[in-house]
């Protein structure tokens, strides 16, 4: 019986690495909305709670059994359940998905859904095994009470523990951009092609919706897509104001995973912010970090690349400024006061 008394140990470790690296390297709502968490579910108090009721599950696998076990034995099956349709629902819905499941961002793979459909086999065992422990006490109480381990028992709870944690620690793959090769004399000279403004629907800062495409009819815009957690990103949004006096002939939009009654950058009066839960417009283009530039053409068609980082995104602003006015700002009107450290 050691092989069933193993496995609430074994889920109890994963769950404790989860939660320990999720509070060392907390996600944020955007991460949760490139995953597909509903939006119901995309709560800051949530997103606070999640690592902790990890931990909490943990000690519940731990020190509880019969029906009391059970009930926390059934919440870790429902909760390994959700991050397996999560996983397997962004694998589907775009190949660049990526997800913090144990604290870093890692792509999600078909790797990342066959560990989480084996911690999902695992909670199951737990399940049906957790009834033979005491209740109280639970399953550190059977083991400590000297429970006899047979050769087998102990080879297959050495090879669960194993395949768990191979699938666990597996640092999954990370795609590297191929070398380009540097042009020779003779070579024919390719020209860049713009590409289009994707036709996609977002959320206005008031709650209405438009198509992105339909917007840059009317102006060029430079998209700021910012996660409002993270340094860089509220340095960025800090400078809006400035660059739109910068750049009076192009609007200058945040644009936010989040909605607008959960994003706290929403502004409401033109040029309204613009919100993608989806994360619709990043996937058709580009897996950009935050925060990143994107300048679309009155024209209907893209300007450049992607620009990524607060001091690439003040050159780029600089250099729009330029072309407009035949004349460079200064640092202090793209960065403002900085002020003596």
């Amino acid at each position: 019986m050691i092989v069933l008394l193993s496995l609430p140990f074994i889920l109890a470790a994963v769950l404790v690495v989860s939660g320990i690296a999720k509070l060392r390297q907390p996600d944020d709502l955007e991460g949760w909305a490139e995953l597909g968490v509903p939006v119901a579910l995309r709560r800051s108090w949530l997103l606070r709670l999640h690592p902790w009721a990890e931990l909490a599950l943990t000690a519940g696998l731990l020190l509880l059994g019969g029906a009391l076990g059970a009930v926390v034995a059934l919440a870790v099956v429902l909760l390994m359940a959700a991050y397996l349709w999560l996983v397997v629902r962004a694998l589907h819905s775009h190949a660049d998905t990526s997800c913090a499941c144990f604290g870093e961002r890692t792509p999600v793979t078909r790797m990342t859904v066959l560990r989480n459909a084996w911690l999902l086999a695992v909670s199951l065992a737990t399940l049906g095994s957790i009834w033979a422990v005491p209740a109280l006490g639970g399953t550190a109480r059977a083991v400590l009470g000297g429970a006899p381990v047979s050769p087998l028992e102990a080879v297959l709870s050495a090879a669960v523990a194993a395949v768990t944690t191979y699938l666990v620690v597996r640092q999954e793959p990370r795609t590297a951009p191929l070398p380009t090769a540097a042009p020779h004399a003779g070579d024919i000279e390719l020209k860049y092609i713009r590409p289009r403004v994707p036709s996609i629907s977002m959320q206005l800062g008031d709650g209405s919706t438009a198509n992105i495409r339909d917007l840059v009819q009317f102006s060029p815009i430079l998209l700021l897509s910012v996660n409002e957690g993270c340094r860089p990103c509220v340095q960025t949004i800090g400078r809006v104001p400035a660059w739109r006096a910068l750049l009076p002939g192009v609007e200058v939009r945040l644009l936010t995973a989040l909605t607008p009654e959960q994003s706290s950058v929403t502004e409401r009066t033109a040029p309204q912010s613009l919100h993608d839960p989806g994360q619709h417009l990043r996937r058709s283009i580009a897996e950009w970090a935050m925060p990143t530039a994107l300048l679309l053409g009155a024209d209907g068609y893209i300007v450049g690349e992607p620009v990524t980082g607060y001091d690439e995104i003040a050159e780029f602003v600089v250099d729009i400024a330029e072309s407009l006015t035949g004349e460079r700002p200064g640092d202090t009107q793209v960065h403002g006061v900085v002020e003596p450290a």
